[in-house]
Formats: structure tokens, C-alpha cells, sequence
């Protein structure tokens, strides 16, 4: 006598048949996606299923998962059920960012884990806020001991929750004891960590909407873990997975968020070595109608180098929030180095782009020429605007022209210090301009985006040079982009 037909398993079978009448649902892409989960079927088994034959309960659950990946929240009613589910508890997930929010107003950043987590249970899900260490080669825990639990950092790289830092999406784990989602955590455009979010009931690990909550939580986590930073050591103890010396304090001290986006450009950047970095510093400044870039390299070591990056620093903003111009901007750091650092010699380089029309002028003070990519291929060197580094004015310096460029939209520009082509492996050769350009044009054809391209090229770079910098190396990427013409 044949078995009674499994009722969980006709109703997935009747909505993936409905859920591949919609146009953004193809019987190839249900499979893909299910492959990328884990699945280990054939297309013809996937088939075989749609028309009546039976499955194991895990590979109706991945087809089902890959099912619900596919459509949107305005797809509910073709998303696919994956089994019997526990009542959740009856918050909003309004209440639960209200509850968030009203929990850490008088917290402290070391109670950030735990009320995080009080948060997500309200909800049925286990949290642990995970961030990445200054050299972002590492995820630490933010709260490193729960529940007897010691919990160690994770790898970046070869990593699942290191994917989810890496690419900016949503992972989802389903093997292992406790099935997660790792959740990129964001301040603004950067990505600071990821949150760890295991559902108590797994099934709920395949609730598009819940995932969506706890997408949006992880947003705000990111935004009060870094405001909490300014109030206490907690936050940046975490990061530091080497004490950082006095000058590399100094400097991290000074920096924009690494990375950063508008509507219409994108910028990212990244100093190594991160614990003991001396005289190299970078800024920008972002508006609707013009964008200001800056890089620059002290020369010296320790303090010396950091006192006068900072001054250096320092003077440029002034005369930038003043409405100085280019020439303006370099007359002001010449005169502060001058009063304060008679023997200073920093080299720099100054950018304005002009987002309206693509007009980019700079000056170059020194320093290796900024290179731009178009279409994946480096198509000039900023070699124009040069003078002598600042700190050594020279008569004329002020009436030298600018370099000028016209940037199309989707164009990138590459900055950095001398460091970065001078690292040496143990044969004693260079990293090399070439080898710089290679590695941006394959990044650029790869789509990797800005930050992800800074932090694989400054992993390259230390590798090259067997994990250890004789110098400084400081990389800041950005992108202009046509908003007219892209979303994102």
C-alpha cells in the first residue's frame, strides 16, 4: 500500500510551480541558486520533483530557501513554505528598533553586545556583533564571552561571515548545529563588521521578511557602535588587534570614515600598517556639485612624521572649509610647516572634481601621479600641476598652472604613496607601478567596488613584502558615477 502523500511536501511542490510562473523565477536560476546553497541535486531531479516524484526534506528546504531568495516582498504570496513554525513572539520589528535605541541611550559600548542580543531574542533570534580589525583581515567579537562560550575572531578571507563583510550581502550558513544568516553591519557606505543571527527556530532562517528586520538592525547597530567609539575605548580595543603606536593613534584619530558614497561618486581608503603608521594621512571631502581629495606623505618616522601630517592635515581643511582654492589650500600648508616644522618636507597631492561637468583639477606636490581608469584600463597618469613637495616653497610655486583632466562617468581614480610600489619582497624587489597597475586594472574589470579593491591590494602589498613595511603605504580609490545612468 503506498505511502499518504506528505502534505508539507505537495504544498512546496504546488508553490515552486507557481513561484516559476514569475517572470523574475526561472527553472535555471532556481537551480543555480539552490547549487550556490549547498544543493547537490541535478536540474533533472529538480524537475523530477516539480512533477511529482519526492524529495528529502533538506533538499526541498534548499529549493525552497532558493525559491524565496529570488522573489521580493511583493512576491509573498508565491513564496514557498518550508515547513511547521513556532509562533514568533509578538513584537514589530519596530518595537524591536525602538527598543534598541531606548536600551543603549545610557549604555555604555561594552553593553552593546548583550542589549543586541536581548533585542534579537525579543524576536527569536541569537545576535553577536562581530568587527573588523583595522587591518580588515579579521572579524572580532565584539562581545567575546557568552554564555560560557569564548568566541575567537574570523578570517576575512575563505570565510562565510568573511563574504558577508567583503561583499556587502546577506550570507546564509544552513549546515552546522545553529543555521545563521551573517549580516553585513554598516556605518553609512562603509562596512564595519557583520552580525552573527541564528534564528532559535531554524525555519525561520528562511522568512525573507524577518531577514529584511534584522538587515535593517544591523544598519543601526553599525551607526551606534561607531558614535559609541567617540565615548569610550571599547570599540577601537576591539579593532586593535596590535596596539597601535602614539603616531598611529594620532592618525587614526584624524581620518574620514574609510569609505564613503553619494549618489554620484564613491571613495575609499586604507593605511598600512595599521598599528604603527606614521606620516601618511588622507581626506576627502564629499558635496552635491564638487568633490575634494587630499593624500599625504610626511616624511620621517614616529612622531615626528605624525605631528607634522596632522598639522599638515589640519591646514589643508582649514583653507578648504574656508572656499580656498587648490593653490590656496597648498599656500596655507606651506605656511603652517614653515612656522611650526622648519625642516618638514611632506608631499602630497590636492584634487577638485567638478561633478556637474567632470572637470578635475589638481596639484601635485611631490608625489607619485594619481592614475585613472576607464573601462577597466589605466588611461593616464595626473602627471601635470607639480611643485616641490610642501614645507619647500619656492618662489613662482603659487603662479605654477594646475593639472587639468575631463573624467567621464564610471571613471576611477587611484592615489597613493610612494610606499606602495616601494615595498620590497626578501629579493629586494619592488612592488612596482606596473604591478599596481595590473592589480587596479583586474579589480576594476572584476567589479570588486572600492573597498574591497583597498583592502585585497594593501593584503597584497604586505604580502609582498612578507608582512612587514619599511614604509608607510596609503591607498585611496574613488569613482565618479552618473546617477542618471546607475542606481547604485
Amino acid at each position: 500500500m503506498a505511502a499518504p502523500p506528505d502534505p508539507v511536501q505537495e504544498a512546496q511542490r504546488r508553490a515552486l510551480r507557481r513561484a516559476l510562473t514569475h517572470p523574475d523565477l526561472s527553472l535555471g536560476e532556481l537551480w543555480r541558486t539552490f547549487f550556490a546553497l549547498g544543493g547537490s541535486l541535478g536540474p533533472d531531479e529538480v524537475e523530477g520533483f516539480l512533477a511529482g516524484e519526492s524529495l528529502p526534506v533538506r533538499d526541498r528546504t534548499l529549493l525552497a530557501h532558493a525559491a524565496n531568495q529570488r522573489l521580493t516582498e511583493r512576491s509573498a504570496g508565491l513564496l514557498v513554505p518550508v515547513g511547521p513554525r513556532r509562533p514568533r513572539a509578538a513584537r514589530s520589528a519596530g518595537t524591536a528598533l525602538a527598543t534598541l535605541l531606548d536600551s543603549v541611550q545610557q549604555a555604555s559600548a561594552g553593553e552593546f553586545g548583550l542589549i543586541a542580543d536581548r533585542v534579537g531574542r525579543s524576536r527569536g533570534v541569537r545576535l553577536v556583533i562581530y568587527l573588523a580589525d583595522d587591518e580588515r583581515r579579521l572579524l572580532v567579537p565584539f562581545d567575546p564571552v557568552r554564555e560560557d562560550r569564548v568566541r575567537g575572531p574570523l578570517l576575512i578571507e575563505r570565510t562565510l561571515p568573511g563574504r558577508a563583510f567583503r561583499s556587502g550581502r546577506t550570507q546564509t550558513a544552513l549546515t552546522g548545529p545553529h543555521p545563521r544568516w551573517w549580516i553585513p553591519v554598516f556605518d553609512g557606505a562603509q562596512v564595519t563588521g557583520v552580525l552573527d543571527a541564528s534564528p532559535l527556530d531554524r525555519h525561520d532562517l528562511f522568512d525573507p521578511l524577518l531577514r529584511n528586520e534584522f538587515e535593517v538592525l544591523a544598519r543601526l547597530v553599525g551607526r551606534l557602535v561607531t558614535a559609541a567609539g567617540a565615548t569610550g575605548d571599547t570599540v577601537d580595543a576591539t579593532r586593535q588587534t596590535r596596539p597601535r603606536s602614539v603616531a598611529a593613534e594620532l592618525i587614526w584619530r584624524l581620518l574620514p570614515p574609510l569609505t564613503a558614497r553619494t549618489r554620484s561618486f564613491s571613495v575609499s581608503g586604507l593605511l598600512e600598517p595599521a598599528a604603527d603608521v606614521g606620516g601618511d594621512v588622507f581626506d576627502y571631502a564629499l558635496a552635491p556639485d564638487h568633490v575634494d581629495l587630499a593624500v599625504f606623505d610626511a616624511m620621517g618616522h614616529a612622531l615626528d612624521a605624525g605631528l607634522m601630517a596632522s598639522a599638515t592635515l589640519a591646514a589643508y581643511r582649514t583653507s578648504r572649509r574656508a572656499g580656498g582654492g587648490l593653490q590656496a589650500q597648498a599656500a596655507a600648508i606651506d605656511a603652517v610647516l614653515a612656522a611650526h616644522f622648519p625642516d618638514a618636507l611632506v608631499t602630497g597631492v590636492l584634487l577638485h572634481l567638478d561633478l556637474t561637468t567632470g572637470r578635475l583639477r589638481y596639484l601635485g606636490a611631490g608625489h607619485p601621479a594619481p592614475v585613472v581608469l576607464r573601462n577597466a584600463r589605466v588611461v593616464t597618469e595626473l602627471s601635470g600641476g607639480r611643485r616641490t613637495p610642501f614645507g619647500l616653497p619656492v618662489a613662482g610655486n603659487d603662479g605654477l598652472p594646475l593639472g587639468e583632466f575631463t573624467l567621464q562617468p564610471g571613471d576611477w581614480l587611484a592615489l597613493h604613496t610612494d610606499g606602495v610600489e616601494e615595498a620590497r619582497d626578501e629579493a629586494g624587489n619592488f612592488f612596482g607601478r606596473q604591478r599596481l597597475v595590473d592589480f587596479l586594472e583586474r579589480a576594476a574589470a572584476g567589479d570588486l567596488g572600492l573597498a574591497e579593491t583597498v583592502r585585497r591590494l594593501t593584503r597584497a602589498i604586505m604580502n609582498h613584502q612578507n608582512g612587514s613595511l619599511q614604509d608607510d603605504a596609503t591607498i585611496l580609490l574613488a569613482r565618479w558615477r552618473d546617477p542618471r545612468k546607475e542606481s547604485s
